[in-house]
């Protein structure tokens, strides 16, 4: 769809047109100088005329209309700086009238009702007409929109913001829009909308190409919608993410435990634990990072772990033997971020080897024994070896 622009359409010096801001006095408006309606009123003082709350509205919602036209691609002529002046001017007369005609609270829940009219009547529609990937576009679309929508009547109505709503500590304009898109349109579709974009990660897990931008989009609409906390985003979306992860790899896990050695079913770990990583990097949040990881490791390597180590020619001795085939421990040996799950299967394996080498070392030297300080000697130098990031090739030696 084309860029939206709200801005007049006026010729400059050089006879093209070009996009002009509002004038200085709507600008300080909407910033929070000098309301424009000052300068709009000049001259009438005490004799501007009454406007009644039929009539005010009725203005109001022609412009309105003329809002959502613009929005739906419908043809419709840009705002001018006029109807920008006479729209923030009419708002800030039937805001300063005197009682009974100070419509303030009125025209506070007509923002609102605007905001519910047009999702009830359009965009809820045009989503639940939609499925998978087609509706996760036309929900990007629509909350880009819904945007668009909300800054500008949040400037129409700007006067309710300074003074009204600040003293009456309500809901400021910008949060009520956000607010009628999370329960009109966000709590009846999350459901689908989370299912989609699980289904696209599965794909890519299976190695499929997809639109990450798209999941990116709309993932930041999980995260924005929560107005500052991340509820939204963590119990409508990360709480199944992480159980489809659980489920995903277990089924994996399980297939490749019975195929694969011990080093080819690390790598392969390994492997996986490095696209999770990048997945983050990619659409899912920064905070998501620690807990898949956790179920990734948890489903290919704690559940398995005896297995591994036990199981006929596991390749445990070419694994440990390997520098290469270590990086998914070594990537987890900096105590602030290593995984109890990773770390505890190494020490495992890494006794285990260990033991086997003193035993096969003691039988060599013809040693029937060896002392306990020794094999903690030769433990602990192994161990020290492997954190500072050298070979454990001194296991080979012994």
């Amino acid at each position: 769809q084309p860029t939206i622009s709200l801005l007049p359409q006026t010729p400059r010096g050089d006879g093209r047109n070009r996009t002009q801001p509002p004038p200085l006095g709507f600008a300080a408006a909407v910033g929070g100088g000098k309301p424009a309606a000052t300068a709009a009123m000049a001259g009438h003082g005490q004799d501007r005329k009454t406007i009644d709350l039929e009539d005010g509205w009725a203005f109001m919602q022609r412009g309105i209309t003329k809002l959502i036209n613009i929005l739906e691609g419908k043809p419709e002529p840009q705002f001018s700086s006029e109807d920008y002046m006479m729209l923030y001017t009419t708002i800030y007369n039937m805001c300063t009238q005197k009682p009974p005609h100070d419509y303030s609270q009125q025209l506070y829940d007509k923002y609102r009702e605007a905001f519910e009219e047009y999702i009830r009547a359009t965009v809820l529609p045009s989503l639940k007409e939609k499925h998978d990937e087609f509706m996760l576009r036309e929900l990007v679309q629509r909350w880009s929109n819904h945007k668009v929508m909300v800054r500008w009547l949040s400037r129409f109505f700007h006067y309710l913001d300074r003074y009204f709503i600040t003293r009456r500590s309500l809901t400021a304009l910008r949060d009520v829009g956000l607010i009628c898109f999370r329960d009109l349109i966000f709590q009846e579709i999350k459901g689908k909308v989370k299912d989609a974009v699980i289904a696209l990660i599965d794909q890519e897990r299976e190695g499929e190409q997809i639109d990450r931008a798209l999941l990116k989009n709309v993932l930041d609409i999980f995260v924005e919608i929560g107005l500052g906390n991340m509820d939204c985003y963590e119990n409508d979306f990360e709480d199944f993410l992480l159980k489809d992860t659980t489920d995903y790899y277990s089924v994996k896990a399980q297939s490749w435990i019975v195929e694969d050695s011990c080093p080819d079913y690390m790598i392969k770990a390994e492997e996986c634990l490095k696209r999770e990583k990048e997945r983050v990097g990619h659409y899912l949040h920064i905070n998501s990072e620690p807990k898949l990881l956790e179920k990734v490791q948890n489903e290919l390597l704690a559940s398995y772990a005896t297995q591994l180590l036990e199981k006929e020619h596991s390749g445990c001795f070419a694994l440990l033997r390997d520098d290469k085939r270590l990086r998914i421990f070594q990537g987890c040996t900096d105590s602030s971020q290593k995984s109890p799950v990773v770390w505890n299967l190494f020490l495992t394996c890494l006794k285990r080897m260990l033991r086997m080498r003193v035993q096969l070392w003691s039988s060599k030297q013809k040693i029937l024994l060896i002392t306990r300080s020794q094999r903690r000697r030769r433990w602990l130098a192994c161990r020290n070896r492997f954190l500072s990031g050298k070979s454990l090739s001194c296991m080979t030696s012994m």
